[in-house]
């Protein structure tokens, strides 16, 4: 049975990995995978993360199933951490969220969950999106539309036609939107964008989808949650899918939720009930070990201002970063613009260039990057900016 299936292709990401680790090139640079990292090229673990893993080490006495919906006490600090103490006790019942093995496993919670809800919802992901959604979303069942977000030429979100193509979606598909920090372009909504989508989704009667992968490592941890705040405020229903993998760098232990307000708790305790069932179909129950560190920072008074610290430490690094590398390529001389890397927001951006230049800073210069030009900001430090952007130079100028 096995030798009758066809070989597929490595993922894209992953691949360029491969080939960066393989490289013996002194000057080699991964902008690729998306994960932070460090002016030493590493991804750390948090100081607050190891206390946290400390005092669990010390006081944990089970290590019995946490249930399919996982901690309830960690679902609750990841409510407030999203929706804030006000908000999230003004929602009262109708708000539930259900802890999920990162955010892949939440994001693919949600799409079994709105299945159940509309086999026949359509969902609509930005053009682009990151490149997980699709495949996420779309491997249950769901039938995938794109809207307009990006354009390449301004570098800016191509709002108005946004709008237009969102004032057209009906009651029964659902919107998907980047919270903050949208991977793969870096370029954000503004407080006034957010509020025309919450009167056209109200207008309409689509339900909103927010992915926030990213809180806090854009403007700020209540800056980047503008968005999901006021539409939790103003609409009858609404899903999010957290991931602590990036704010709290645990990656691999796999933390995430899904959280769904709904138009009353009678609504609410039936969909509590269908995702309990998805996630108990699919994997179950979720790992314990990073909601657990998220839990007892979030809880605990002084790890969480050192988890704070720490995040904006990571924050302040990647904007910093930003502004670094567009003057290092003004510095050189290069003609084409590159401010908007300036102006955008977390790990990524596009760095504007077609595939052929990308390929030639792949083989020429060692550095890695995807066909889409998406570069990890992050992946860039003190010793590698100068060697970028001549790189990007003498690309540019081929």
């Amino acid at each position: 049975m096995f030798q009758t299936l066809p070989a597929l292709p490595a993922d894209p990401i992953l691949g360029l990995m491969a080939s960066y680790r393989a490289d013996n090139n002194p000057n080699k640079i991964d902008l690729g995978i998306g994960i932070y990292k460090n002016e030493n090229g590493d991804t750390p673990v948090m100081t607050a993360v190891k206390k946290a893993e400390d005092m669990i080490w010390h006081s944990q006495i089970t290590k019995s199933y946490v249930g399919p919906t996982g901690s309830a006490e960690y679902n609750a600090v990841v409510a407030e951490l999203l929706l804030g103490s006000t908000l999230n006790d003004s929602l009262g019942k109708r708000r539930i969220t259900v802890q999920s093995p990162g955010g892949c496993g939440g994001l693919r919670l949600a799409a079994e969950f709105i299945k159940s809800a509309n086999a026949d919802a359509t969902v609509w992901v930005s053009n682009p999106t990151w490149a997980n959604h699709i495949p996420l979303l779309g491997s249950a069942g769901l039938k995938i539309e794109e809207y307009p977000y990006y354009d390449y030429d301004s570098h800016s979100v191509k709002f108005d036609e946004m709008i237009e193509c969102l004032s057209k979606i009906g009651s029964g598909d659902v919107v998907l939107l980047h919270g903050c920090c949208h991977n793969p372009c870096g370029a954000d909504l503004n407080p006034e964008q957010w509020q025309q989508i919450r009167d056209v989704a109200l207008k309409q009667g689509f339900t909103v989808f927010i992915d926030l992968a990213y809180q806090g490592l854009g403007d700020g941890l209540e800056e980047d949650v503008y968005g999901t705040r006021l539409l939790a405020e103003t609409l009858p229903e609404l899903i999010i899918v957290s991931s602590c993998s990036k704010n709290f760098g645990l990656y691999r232990e796999r933390t995430g939720a899904m959280t769904l307000i709904s138009e009353n708790e009678a609504a609410a305790a039936v969909a509590t009930t269908q995702i309990a069932a998805g996630a108990r179909a699919m994997y179950s129950m979720p790992p314990d070990h990073g909601a657990a560190i998220v839990q007892l920072i979030l809880s605990d008074d002084a790890l969480r201002s050192q988890w704070d610290t720490e995040l904006t430490e990571m924050r302040d690094r990647i904007n910093g970063l930003r502004a670094q590398f567009v003057r290092q390529i003004q510095s050189i001389g290069i003609d084409q613009d590159f401010s908007f890397i300036e102006r955008e927001k977390g790990m990524f951006s596009f760095l504007g260039v077609n595939v052929d230049q990308v390929q030639s800073l792949v083989n020429d210069y060692s550095i890695y990057l995807v066909n889409s030009s998406r570069i990890n900001v992050a992946g860039i430090n003190d010793s590698n900016i100068e060697y970028l952007a001549n790189s990007l130079a003498a690309v540019l100028k081929a």
